[in-house]
């Protein structure tokens, strides 16, 4: 597009964003080209549940790919970012389940493949949400490349993966004790199990001794498992209980005769020492119940109900029962104590229901075969992990894993390929569907009920969204990817899975870098969540501020791995400066025509240019260096710091007389290093604010057709230059020193005032002889004499020491000094009646007493401010008496 000159005199985000993301759609900007020879920079996103909606999680971990991307592109590298959504079993069919609900049907009223049309259903309606939201936040993804967890080509890879790691004996599928989750009807895996602390009591129950007077007292805080109780074991070297090992206890209210054992992982230091055993509810006794081939007994079921076996208990949910067992056990007298405990209880992480341990025959994955390599792969820098301290998380998680539950007993997601025959009785696990058991050729074939583990799709993301098990070229080309940037709360989940999985299936692991980021918290530092109703729609921050605003204000001071909090401090800063840059980069524009084209050659430079110039050359080098290092808050803040306060505050002031003067070669000079400096640093800004530079950039003079293909500015040893930078160093000095003494006398800045400067040799002189028109310009200068000696110079100065020279403003063309002291005595008066005020009310104790202590700690703000004011006026009074 070609560059017009004329922009709106206010910014407006929403006359610019849309417009733009459009174009780079339509130029087709994202897409990702294959280039021989050259290797290419590679992301997928973490993949967004389908059915969601854009949090400030999102925002913040799209901001800061994107910025990576959008950076990697203006290099040149060919780059790839893929953008795609997960089926979210659990919560997905939660939604379609509550959406059937408002007719009055559940799902089995329906049958299986009605739902699952309604699922479809849904996913089309409301499954482009999602990637809308990513456009608005600027995501400038490949979008021809979009996938879905459960599209074709990935499902097919998700088959290809169960079937080869079922023929290598690394799938199995057994009785074991899971996490169930009673309301969702599911298996969870125990990272999906969330632990909360919650307080509750320890009960301590009396179980007597078959035919003695002996008893044994165990503690619970689940004294409604008793009833499944199959054994009590105490500690082998636990010479209290030595004596009854073998013997067998009578299970109170029950009567069932049940063992004493003896097993090496009861603590004997811990409570009596003696445990009971429920095998069904309990992972730990689930272990022991095996090693002694204690009976199972089933006693809550999977509704979270009491089972038959409970007896009386029978048709009780667990709480009720619990209740009603503990006065049964009290009346009996097996009730010894009941005392305070606060312990972990498993909640579900998707709907936060108590877990249920329970025995279930379940698919899972064996972990040690797969973890070895993945540990190894960190542990010698095939991965890394960014920051570093992000590597002992995982290698803590990978030495102490268990084996993975990968089955769940839902209906939308992958299903489990393995069928069933009726006549033989035989399984067959198939990559294609059957029809005919492959044993006995019988028609009565039946598949699993149960659907993959959502994380089973999601572990193969970096590759299934590349074309395998296909062996394309896409796959060849852009495997391994480069980075995975996302959340430390997934790095079980999902980082640890998509390694193993990378290095089991495809040889090679998914990715070089994981660039960990924080949670984004609200003010307060609280984790934003629906219950504490502190969640920000990142949608409404752009509506009212703009998507630039909302990503600069995310990515500043963000340190790789820590949390940040979001504040609207930091959204109206990031806000201003959006501002300050369009008021400059207008201000600029006004004063172009055709003739300047940000070229730097032939131009006689002054101190200036060449100090902006050489201030450009530090950032650029700096930024990339930040960004290569994933240091974005770094990179962002470095930018911050130059466009306001190097670029706009210095520079642009420093120009302006050239600009308004008529010495045109001067003008043209100043205007063209103007642009020069504005075009480069927009260049920079870009991954960071998306769509405001490529609104100026479009109206300067420019080469290409949009900045997201412009070419990332280098640092040039030509336009170093650390000598201007020093005297340009001294300069600035002075003039904040001289515009400070000024304040100090509150002189305003329509005053002018003739500036001496006294140096002490020759050198000094020569260092300041180019200073005049800065001073005239940007320190309210009358004039400005650089002198020797201060002979003749007026009596009655303010001086200030710069580097090689004495400021000395005279006093009386700064202050008319009965008016001014007039003025500060009445100020004096007006502050001394405040402070009297304020310590009046603050002494009565009545007022601290009563008064909300809001209120009490505003009034003592308002004392300290109005005692600092009194003891400014009162220096500026003693000043102007000296």
């Amino acid at each position: 597009m070609e560059e017009n000159t004329n922009i709106s005199k206010v910014y407006e985000p929403k006359s610019v964003e849309d417009k733009w993301y459009s174009y780079w759609l339509e130029q087709d900007l994202f897409h990702c080209d294959i280039v021989e020879g050259v290797k290419p920079f590679t992301v997928v996103i973490p993949p967004p549940n389908v059915t969601g909606q854009l949090h400030m999680g999102h925002a913040l971990d799209e901001t800061l790919q994107d910025t990576l991307v959008r950076y990697k592109r203006m290099t040149g590298i060919p780059t790839l970012w893929i953008p795609g959504t997960d089926h979210a079993g659990i919560a997905t069919e939660k939604k379609v389940k509550d959406w059937i609900g408002e007719e009055g049907l559940t799902k089995f009223d329906i049958g299986r493949e009605a739902f699952l049309e309604k699922a479809w259903e849904w996913k089309r309606q409301y499954g482009g949400r999602i990637q809308n939201q990513l456009k608005k936040i600027g995501a400038s993804c490949d979008w021809s490349r979009e996938r879905f967890t459960m599209d074709e080509g990935l499902s097919k890879a998700v088959r290809e993966v169960f079937v080869n790691l079922y023929e290598k004996g690394l799938i199995y599928r057994s009785d074991y004790i899971v996490n169930w989750c009673p309301v969702c009807q599911t298996t969870l895996s125990d990272i999906e199990t969330e632990y909360e602390e919650e307080p509750s009591f320890l009960w301590h129950l009396k179980y007597p001794v078959k035919d003695s007077e002996e008893y044994v007292i165990v503690a619970t805080t689940r004294p409604e498992t008793m009833l499944g109780d199959t054994a009590v074991a105490v500690n082998p070297e636990d010479e209290r209980y030595t004596h009854l090992v073998g013997k067998t206890i009578v299970l109170p209210l029950v009567g069932r005769e049940i063992p004493i054992i003896a097993d090496s992982y009861v603590d004997k230091e811990f409570g009596t020492g003696a445990v009971k055993v429920t095998p069904f509810h309990d992972p730990n006794d689930f272990e022991m119940g095996l090693r002694h081939d204690l009976p199972f007994v089933q006693v809550i079921d999977f509704e979270g109900n009491m089972t038959k076996e409970a007896l009386q208990y029978e048709g009780l949910s667990a709480k009720e029962c619990r209740e009603a067992i503990v006065k049964d056990l009290e009346k009996m007298g097996a009730l010894v104590k009941t005392e305070p405990h606060a312990h972990s209880v498993g909640k579900c992480y998707r709907c936060g229901s108590t877990i249920e341990p329970l025995v279930s025959t379940q698919w899972f994955v064996k972990m040690e075969p797969l973890a070895k390599p993945a540990l190894k792969a960190v542990e010698e820098g095939e991965v890394r992990f960014i920051p570093e301290r992000f590597t002992k998380t995982y290698t803590h998680w990978m030495e102490n894993i268990k084996d993975w539950c990968i089955s769940r007993q839902l209906w939308w997601g992958h299903r489990i390929p393995a069928w069933y025959c009726s006549d033989c009785g035989k399984m067959t696990v198939s990559k294609t569907d059957i029809d005919t058991c492959p044993h006995c050729g019988s028609k009565n074939v039946k598949q699993d009920e149960d659907v993959l583990d959502t994380w089973f799709s999601s572990a193969l993301w970096p590759f299934s969204t590349l074309g395998f098990p296909e062996k394309t070229a896409d796959l060849k080309y852009f495997y391994p990817t480069s980075v995975l940037v996302t959340g430390y709360d997934i790095i079980f989940f999902w980082v640890a899975r998509m390694i193993f999985s990378g290095i089991e299936h495809m040889g090679q692991v998914p990715f070089k870098d994981v660039f960990i980021h924080g949670l984004v918290r609200d003010e307060q530092g609280r984790k934003m969540s629906k219950s504490l109703g502190n969640g920000i729609d990142p949608l409404e921050v752009i509506d009212e501020y703009g998507t630039d605003t909302l990503r600069f204000s995310l990515i500043t001071g963000n340190a790789p791995g820590n949390d940040i909090r979001f504040q609207w401090d930091k959204v109206r800063s990031s806000r201003s400066f959006a501002n300050k840059i369009w008021n400059a980069s207008r201000f600029i524009l006004m004063n172009l025509d055709e003739s300047i084209t940000g070229n730097l050659e032939g131009l006689d430079l002054l101190t200036a240019d060449k100090w902006i110039l050489n201030e450009l050359n530090t950032v650029i080098g700096e930024v990339t260096g930040n960004i290569e290092r994933y240091e974005l808050g770094l990179a962002a803040q470095k930018l911050y710091d130059f466009i306001w306060t190097e670029y706009c505050d210095w520079y642009i002031e420093l120009t302006k007389s050239r600009l308004y003067g008529n010495d045109q070669e001067a003008k043209k000079t100043a205007l063209n290093v103007l642009v020069y400096v504005l075009r480069q640093t927009l260049e920079l800004l870009h991954p960071f604010m998306p769509f405001i530079t490529e609104e100026i950039w479009q109206h300067l003079p420019h080469e290409g057709i949009s900045i997201v293909v412009a070419d990332w500015p280098k640092s040039k040893e030509e336009l170093r230059f650390e000598q201007e930078k020093e005297v340009m160093e001294v300069y600035m000095e002075t003039i904040r020193s001289i515009r400070n003494l000024r304040s100090g006398l509150n002189v305003p800045n329509s005053k002018k005032a003739p500036v001496y400067l006294a140096v002490s040799g020759e050198k000094e002189e020569k260092l300041y002889e180019g200073i005049t028109q800065y001073l005239l310009d940007l320190a309210s200068a009358s004039e400005v004499k650089v002198v020797r000696t201060k002979e003749g110079l007026p009596e009655k100065v303010v001086t200030a020491m710069v580097t090689g020279a004495e400021i000395l403003l005279p006093l009386e063309d700064l202050v008319d000094f009965e008016k001014e002291k007039e003025r500060l005595l009445k100020e004096k008066e007006k502050l001394e009646k405040e402070v009297k005020r304020a310590e009046g009310k603050l002494n009565n104790p009545s007022f601290v007493a009563k008064a909300p202590e809001k209120l009490v700690a505003e009034e003592k703000e308002k004392l300290k401010d109005y005692q600092e004011k009194l003891q400014k006026v009162a220096e500026r009074l003693g000043a102007l008496e000296a």
